[in-house]
């Protein structure tokens, strides 16, 4: 007979919040790398759009679940995300 998780909830909690985590920082990751004066400016423009968009998704379901200190966390991610958008939306 298979052994039965006792802790589904926590794990849950660490899972969403590792994929808001990684989300984060692919967004961060695209934002350091775009160019502005590219040639490809707005292709990356879209994709980063794209990346910040799921990242914001990934965060929000981790937040339903999130202990207090994945919540503070989260939050500074959300905060650097909207910090990414403010910067690239004057560059625009």
């Amino acid at each position: 007979m298979p052994e039965i998780d006792r802790f589904p909830y926590n794990k849950d909690k660490q899972q969403a919040f590792q994929a808001a985590q990684q989300g984060y920082e692919e967004a961060q990751g695209l934002a350091a790398t775009i160019i502005s004066d590219s040639a490809s400016y707005g292709h990356q423009l879209k994709h980063l759009k794209e990346e910040v968009n799921e990242a914001y998704q990934q965060i929000e379901n981790a937040l339903e679940v999130a202990s207090e200190h994945q919540r503070a966390q989260l939050e500074r991610f959300q905060q650097d995300l909207q910090s990414i958008v403010e910067e690239v939306n004057l560059t625009e």
